[in-house]
């Protein structure tokens, strides 16, 4: 793809749409649900199963075609379900699994699929493998994780760094090694080069997927595999103080082996028996392009990945967005993205990019684009109410990396705070008890409750954009033509056979006139809800407003 001239050839993109059958996955919508923070139904202050399975009707009401659901796995909580201490077990915070496979059943009557996080890079600390692997260095799981002895003078085996500050290693006086840890100390890093872990690994996969679940987000995948020679990751230059140790290295040697390409082939083998079953990679580091596109490359690896892009960026423009979209080749063998703008790990979008003065617009403008671009959306629980970052007292913070890098870092504690259902109720509905972090007085108003009976709201404007893009191919999985057009608005044109599509989307706060001349069409939907209101139609308009886009059917 190349940044083109406004009327794309019709054999350009015959060439590059896409056939019409296309598997589900590919330019879905995906709902992400946090299930600690989505609704408690047995008064503990904390979400669960059931709280899950009772609102899944909201989810499917928007028109998504997939659930992905946070960790829910037994767990110590010291990263809140990302360190699991048994694959195949329901923490009771969250349910049983009599919960879980009701959960499976009810998604599937809804037309919902359901897609669960595993977490292969580490386990908690807590982990009957890892209790066996620390008791000696000889016995049968010694080299499930990754053991070594220390310097001479005593310190750590290299210099490696936690993503959470700190060395990588921690010392074991039962074994008397180093054990590693890419996170936490309570996470140890397992030894995915030994192929008895990956069997093991790739054993739990069966295990859900023989439950009824239609895929994986594979978290954290980049970090399964390290340099068995352990050598000293080089330093990464920054001038001036950082939030984290980790920021001063290159993450050359602790993570991106290319040995996981060849664990992911086997995994992609395990799902490929299974029908229409789908994998999404978790991808950070300042090489993640490359690695989403090595790992979701050809017919034998991962069907898709996303990165930080969106989640990390500081504001948003139209080079940005051109760049990420063109960075993906035309051809789908060579890989399929997915995005995300916010999620668990991550300051909501609304408040990283806008100053505050049309939240509201500002929402449906990122649902407009999110919901346009070439590959799958993925929309966090609560991105479809304009939920703003959460403000969270210092005394209330639950998250590891805010406590051990404030002030440094906003910490994720203001993107799980929980849903708001019922504006008059206690929590918004979210539960009977003080939760485990407090509702934000500014989400009262955003309930669900309210946006359902407003037709003007960021959810109904979610609802109608989901269901556009479901039913027109070229959203879900057509090209991608960029236009020009003047700073900062950003426009592009998605085509496939007998479809294109406009979308327009002006990224500044001011007006600006511009309107492709050499293109004629009809809104089918705007942001500001004035051309093409209660399904009546509109030509191209000639200026957009700050804060404003709109969705054209084109002639």
């Amino acid at each position: 793809m190349t940044l083109s001239t406004l009327n794309p050839k019709p054999d350009a993109e015959k060439a590059s749409a896409s056939p019409s059958r296309q598997p589900w996955w590919r330019g879905a919508t995906i709902y992400q649900i946090y299930p600690r923070s989505f609704l408690d139904s047995n008064g503990d202050g904390i979400g669960d199963l059931p709280g899950i399975l009772s609102r899944l009707d909201h989810v499917a009401a928007l028109g998504v075609d997939a659930v992905w659901i946070s960790p829910f796995f037994t767990s110590p909580m010291k990263d809140f379900g990302y360190d699991v201490a048994d694959y195949r077990g329901i923490d009771p915070i969250f349910g049983t699994m009599d919960d879980f496979d009701r959960l499976v059943a009810r998604a599937h009557a809804l037309g919902l699929k359901l897609v669960i996080d595993q977490v292969y890079s580490h386990t908690s600390d807590m982990h009957a493998w890892f209790a066996e692997s620390r008791a000696s260095r000889a016995n049968d799981k010694a080299d499930w994780y990754v053991w070594a002895d220390p310097r001479p003078d005593g310190s750590p085996p290299n210099n490696w760094q936690s993503v959470f500050g700190g060395p990588a290693w921690t010392w074991d006086s039962r074994r008397s090694q180093y054990y590693f840890h890419n996170f936490l100390t309570s996470q140890p890093d397992l030894n995915v080069h030994n192929p008895l872990v990956q069997d093991a690994l790739l054993d739990v996969a069966r295990f859900w997927l023989d439950r009824g679940v239609d895929g994986f987000r594979l978290d954290a995948i980049n970090f399964a595999m390290h340099d068995p020679a352990l050598r000293d990751n080089p330093p990464a230059g920054l001038n001036g103080p950082g939030a984290r140790t980790f920021d001063y290295q290159v993450h050359k040697y602790n993570q991106s082996h290319p040995d996981i390409v060849t664990f992911l082939e086997r995994l992609r083998a395990v799902t490929d028996a299974y029908p229409d079953r789908f994998t999404l990679a978790e991808i950070g580091g300042p090489d993640a392009l490359g690695e989403m596109q090595r790992f979701t490359r050809g017919e034998t690896r991962l069907n898709s990945a996303y990165s930080f892009d969106y989640l990390y960026a500081d504001r948003i423009g139209p080079d940005h967005v051109r760049r990420t979209s063109l960075n993906w080749p035309d051809d789908v063998r060579e890989g399929w993205p997915s995005w995300a703008f916010s999620n668990h790990d991550a300051p909501r979008c609304v408040s990283r990019w806008h100053d505050g003065s049309d939240p509201a617009a500002y929402s449906k403008l990122m649902a407009l684009l999110l919901l346009t671009l070439r590959g799958n959306a993925i929309v966090y629980q609560g991105e479809e109410l304009g939920l703003p970052q959460a403000d969270i007292p210092f005394d209330r913070l639950q998250d590891p990396e805010a406590k051990a890098n404030w002030p440094k870092t906003l910490g994720r504690d203001g993107a799980r705070t929980p849903m708001p259902w019922t504006a008059g109720e206690a929590n918004c509905g979210f539960s009977s008890a003080d939760p485990w972090l407090p509702v934000d007085k500014r989400h009262v108003p955003l309930a669900v409750d309210i946006q359902s009976g407003d037709p003007s709201s960021v959810l109904a404007f979610y609802k109608a954009m989901i269901a556009i893009r479901s039913r027109t191919e070229c959203l879900r999985s057509g090209s991608i033509t960029f236009l020009d057009a003047p700073d900062p608005i950003v426009a592009f044109v998605r085509a496939a056979p007998g479809q294109r599509w406009l979308v327009a989307a002006n990224l500044g706060a001011g007006a600006l006139d511009w309107k492709p001349s050499s293109l004629s069409g009809t809104v089918r939907l705007d942001t500001l809800g004035t051309r093409s209101r209660d399904g009546e139609p509109s030509g191209l308009p000639g200026r957009l407003d700050g804060f404003a886009g709109y969705a054209a059917e084109l002639e």
